[in-house]
């Protein structure tokens, strides 16, 4: 499989107003209303899919991503895609960016399938993975049967069902994961996490899961922008001896993991994803993945700056 059909895009910070990635300001409309917002969501996609790729991702609190992202299914109707989503976070910012709050978590039996519901009502029939959104190691769905039962129920509809994590205990979180089963088959099939050369503490189990058949999607791979616009200096030296930006470099590092099958960019512009794209072009030597692998830095270090980070 070459590069391309290795790649997705995510929509985290297409479908609202406000999100926490550094470097999307100067590439959105200057208004950022809804309808502005949906424009420049299917300038992405239509650019993405012209490029090759194939898989979208989405999610019930992304604002509005989900309605984009059918609006556009609809209108285009193209061949071949994969669509993600998740549930468990609601939308609540009222498409403010200065919203005091703008995501409420709940993995709660009604949530699910309420959510479910609406998901499946936006994308008109084009789910094909849903997704617990940032399960932790806390989350109540571990010792809910019932929201299990009802989760493998969706594999009825025709959907994979998969988790996605977020925190400095990624790992723990995926093993425990993987140990859920349903009637005696294993619940989850797909598993989306934070993986990217800074932060690499979930490698070792994403290897676990991929060779128990699960597929392995990363996302943040640029760190919520940060190795965009500020990388470290070995990765930005790096980039330019190779004559690449830094995000690719970053790009081409998540590819080089063999245990991982999807690589999503949250590009916002057409200009935006150009600039990943370029990481068709880099391919990197072992010596030169020593080099980005002496980057990772502790992972309780790297999600508390994280979640210091404003939503703009």
């Amino acid at each position: 499989m070459n590069s391309i059909q290795r790649l997705g895009i995510g929509l985290a910070a297409l479908g609202r107003p406000a999100y926490i990635n550094v470097g999307r300001a100067d590439e959105l409309p200057p208004d950022r209303s809804v309808e502005e917002m949906r424009q420049a969501t299917w300038d992405v996609l239509d650019a993405a899919y012209a490029a090759g790729v194939r898989w979208m991702d989405a999610a019930r609190s992304y604002g509005r991503s989900e309605e984009f992202l059918g609006g556009w299914l609809t209108a285009r109707d193209p061949e071949g895609v994969t669509v993600s989503s998740k549930w468990g976070y609601t939308y609540v910012g009222d498409w403010k960016i200065d919203a005091p709050v703008h995501e409420i978590k709940e993995h709660g039996l009604d949530r699910y399938r309420t959510q479910y519901a609406e998901s499946l009502g936006f994308l008109n029939g084009h789910l094909s993975v849903y997704q617990v959104h940032s399960l932790t190691e806390e989350s109540p769905l571990f010792q809910d049967v019932r929201l299990q039962e009802a989760l493998a129920e969706a594999a009825a509809d025709g959907v994979r069902v998969g988790f996605s994590t977020s925190g400095p205990r990624q790992a723990d979180t995926i093993r425990r994961a993987l140990e859920l089963e349903v009637s005696g088959r294993r619940l989850f099939r797909t598993v989306q996490s934070t993986w990217n050369i800074l932060e690499t503490s979930a490698g070792e189990a994403l290897r676990e899961a991929r060779d128990a058949g699960l597929h392995v999607l990363l996302k943040e791979v640029l760190a919520n922008g940060k190795l965009a616009v500020r990388p470290p200096m070995a990765a930005s030296t790096l980039a330019s001896e190779k004559g690449v930006g830094p995000d690719a470099l970053a790009l081409a590092a998540a590819l080089s993991r063999p245990w991982a099958d999807t690589v999503l960019m949250g590009a916002v512009s057409p200009a935006q994803l150009e600039a990943n794209l370029v990481v068709k072009e880099v391919d990197l030597s072992e010596d030169e993945l020593e080099v980005l692998s002496g980057l990772s830095v502790p992972a309780d270090g790297y999600w508390a700056e994280r979640s210091a980070l404003p939503w703009t």
